[in-house]
């Protein structure tokens, strides 16, 4: 499901970089609602493309290009001087977007006040000193030099930039698409139905789980072969590979979903037994495991 909405990112990305962004939050706001998320975004303040975006995109090309030529894991590491984990998620990635994704997707603590900077910029003050004050006091914990390096690229232009509206991380998403639309809040329902109008693959991957939720929900292992039909009409990858691993014991599955019966109990039993067994460091013979199992309530 990640691999899914990280493939799709950009489309998300677009949409809500060239939103309005929300009001400044408030004093009441900072301790009342949750942080949004992080800041995102392929370019800096002054519209150039951010050094961290470039350089996932030379590595890219590099580590997609040694592979074709012959070259090992190994040789590609030795030659680009990168970690072997690194140069294996850039090797295994099916496409830039999803190394962008997390580029462009970090996490700053100074993301959630750049609002208030940019309009309080525009409106004459360009002191970073009283800037900084002025965010402290709505919850900012980070340091004068943090606000001065984010003003610094605003002294060259008579007003600053328009603030981009962060786009929500693709787990945040997943986790929407995954929650029932009745326990979503009315933020995230509007935030969900976004990402749904801006990518149609995401939409589709949206009616597939709710549908397949319904069916577990109302024990209809009966419309599993229609449910498998129409995931396969579309193009998504990831979910085809669910599918597969559906279609190798699909009478096992087609009565998990058809059936009120759950194995819940049993793993819960197996799980008493492994803590029981693990409380023993490996002392204990069967025969006092046995008691602990029988006894134990």
């Amino acid at each position: 499901m990640e691999k899914t909405v990280s493939a799709h990112h950009a489309c998300v990305r677009t949409a809500f970089e060239n939103t309005v962004p929300a009001a400044p939050p408030t004093s009441d706001d900072i301790w009342q609602t949750p942080p949004p998320a992080p800041a995102a975004g392929m370019l800096d303040v002054c519209g150039r493309e951010r050094r961290l975006v470039t350089r996932t995109r030379e590595r890219h090309t590099a580590v997609r290009q040694l592979p074709d030529s012959g070259s090992t894991l190994e040789n590609v590491c030795r030659t680009l001087q990168l970690d072997r984990s690194t140069v294996r998620r850039f090797a295994r990635a099916t496409s830039i977007d999803e190394l962008l994704v997390k580029a462009t997707n970090r996490s700053t603590i100074l993301g959630r006040y750049k609002p208030h900077l940019h309009q309080r910029w525009n409106e004459g003050c360009h002191t970073s000193a009283q800037l900084h004050q002025e965010i402290v006091a709505l919850g900012f914990t980070g340091s004068l030099q943090t606000v001065r390096r984010y003003l610094r690229p605003f002294k060259a232009a008579t007003v600053a930039p328009p603030a981009r509206r962060p786009a929500p991380r693709p787990r945040r998403i997943v986790r929407w698409i995954m929650t029932d639309p009745g326990n979503l809040t009315a933020d995230d329902a509007a935030d969900l139905k976004e990402v749904r109008t801006s990518c149609p693959e995401l939409d589709a991957v949206t009616h597939h789980v709710r549908d397949f939720a319904a069916m577990m929900l109302d024990l209809r292992g009966d419309q599993l072969p229609a449910w498998m039909e129409r995931v396969l009409a579309d193009d998504l990858p990831s979910l085809h590979s669910l599918i597969n691993g559906l279609s190798r014991d699909i009478d096992a599955v087609t009565a998990g979903l058809s059936t009120p019966w759950s194995s819940g109990q049993v793993e819960g039993q197996v799980t008493r037994t492994k803590l029981l067994k693990r409380q023993g460091f490996g002392r204990a013979n069967l025969d006092f495991l046995r008691k602990r199992v029988l006894l134990t309530p």
